[in-house]
């Protein structure tokens, strides 16, 4: 039997593990949402230790809390940031909409820690009315919503993709001038090289960073410092600025005071916002990752262009069978954040007057789509674009016989003829230079030079 004690909340009596830094309100909340096991992350609690010792910090500086009080909070939070107490941070996600049941449970942990180390049993600090001070669920959570957002991007995110964007330039030049058959509707159409090919990857990745740059823009100002309705009642007015600046210190991102905290706490938009271009990256990955699938399929009845890294056996029953494991990991991937963005779509358009009911949601699928894509783009980098390797051969053998290079003959015999040229390559099975030369009045030396494969990457109109 697990032993227990006793604690008192304004709700009366309740028993919690004897050996719990949480309270009375986290144990209600736990016999509350017995629902899914998922918990908060270490970058969420991360953001609440930061955000109560910085809190303390601008309470001991403006004379709010006693200084040995507000020392103790400081150290007990930074504990909490540094995640030597996340075993006490138990409740689930899907819980009351304002996270106050995981506020309380950071402001018991703190407390009980504090307690711990300032040892004045006659004067304990107090989850609300020491830790909490000048503070409430309903800006915190908000705040540490951008914060653990802001830092996961930051940190892990764009570093992935800049990774990404650096190999796929890296196996671009490798092949730059490397001829191979460009497909529209999957179908054969004009030559491209591989460097385009893969310029063309790199450019959408890059993209993918320079929306991030532009959501967290937004996401830097925190609600912290409106206090229960946006009012900031109950805290000193330059209490959001000065918390800001030491978060930002703290961290050495550039977070700010919320221009008006009515919109920072009543609504989510600006993580919907980083949503919805998490949703956009995870779209191009998606694209990306297909594109290898297909230029890898075969390798003898497919396309057989790429061989990606041979990682593990693909079938339990067809020996020597080797599929795109990484890409197909990636593809989950990009699904699932697509369907992250979805439920925090419905998350910011839950917010009632003064408040977003559906905080806990949106900040658990925000962080975990963070994570996902900075995982899979690293994974899809070193796994499988740095290893790829270009059938040169065989991507030879089709550039010649596919019918499309007539196009560069329109200017030269028109629509018409040129289609003629094609057809019967096609069914014939012949290389477009062949039957070009049977059918036009073209010399050697013109067509060669108009069904060039390399100079048609080059765009402009054939120059004979």
């Amino acid at each position: 039997m697990e032993q227990t004690r006793v604690v008192k909340d304004s709700m009366g009596e309740i028993e919690v593990p004897a050996d719990a830094l949480y309270g009375a309100q986290t144990q209600r909340a736990k016999n509350n949402f017995p629902i899914s096991n998922l918990t908060f992350g270490r970058g969420f609690i991360q953001a609440l230790g930061l955000i109560k010792h910085s809190a303390a910090k601008v309470n001991k500086e403006m004379g709010k809390l006693a200084p040995d009080v507000a020392d103790a909070i400081m150290k007990a939070a930074m504990e909490v940031a540094e995640g030597k107490h996340d075993r006490h941070f138990v409740l689930d996600i899907f819980q009351t909409g304002s996270g106050t049941s995981t506020n309380m449970n950071a402001n018991e942990v703190i407390a009980s820690r504090a307690n711990q180390i300032l040892g004045d049993a006659d004067n304990p600090i107090h989850p609300n009315d020491h830790v909490n001070f000048g503070q409430s669920s309903n800006d915190t959570i908000p705040t540490a919503i951008r914060v653990s957002a802001v830092n996961a991007v930051r940190e892990h995110l764009i570093p992935a993709l800049d990774h990404l964007r650096s190999v796929l330039n890296e196996k671009g030049k490798e092949y730059e001038d490397v001829v191979k058959t460009g497909r529209t509707h999957l179908m054969d159409a004009m030559p491209i090289t591989f460097g385009q090919q893969f310029g063309g990857y790199s450019r959408q990745v890059e993209l993918g960073i320079e929306r991030l740059e532009a959501a967290l823009h937004r996401m830097v100002e925190l609600p912290q410092g409106g206090t229960a309705v946006g009012t900031g009642i109950n805290t000193d007015p330059e209490f959001g600025n000065r918390i800001a600046d030491t978060l930002a210190e703290l961290t050495g991102l550039p977070f700010r005071e919320a221009e008006n905290h009515f919109e920072a706490q009543s609504t989510v938009d600006a993580p919907v916002e980083l949503s919805g271009q998490l949703k956009t990256i995870a779209v191009g990955l998606f694209k990306i990752a297909n594109d290898f699938r297909w230029m890898n399929s075969g390798p003898n009845a497919g396309l057989g262009e790429v061989e990606l890294p041979a990682l593990q056996p693909g079938s339990s029953i067809m020996p020597g069978k080797v599929n795109a494991v990484i890409e197909e990991s990636l593809t989950m991937i990009c699904a699932q954040v697509i369907g992250n963005d979805a439920t925090i779509t419905v998350g910011g358009q839950s917010g009632n007057f003064e408040l977003n009911v559906m905080l806990p949601v949106v900040v658990h699928n925000l962080l975990e789509s963070i994570q996902l894509l900075a995982n899979g783009a690293r994974n899809f980098a070193d796994r499988s674009v740095s290893g790829l390797r270009v059938r040169e051969d065989e991507i030879a053998k089709t550039v010649g016989r596919n019918p499309i290079l007539v196009t560069s003959l329109n200017p030269l015999i028109g629509y018409d003829a040129a289609a003629k040229i094609a057809k019967k390559a096609f069914q014939e099975q012949r290389a477009v230079y062949d039957v070009a030369k049977e059918m036009t009045d073209l010399s050697e030396q013109e067509l060669k030079k108009a069904l060039d494969p390399l100079t048609m990457t080059r765009g402009g109109f054939t120059d004979v």
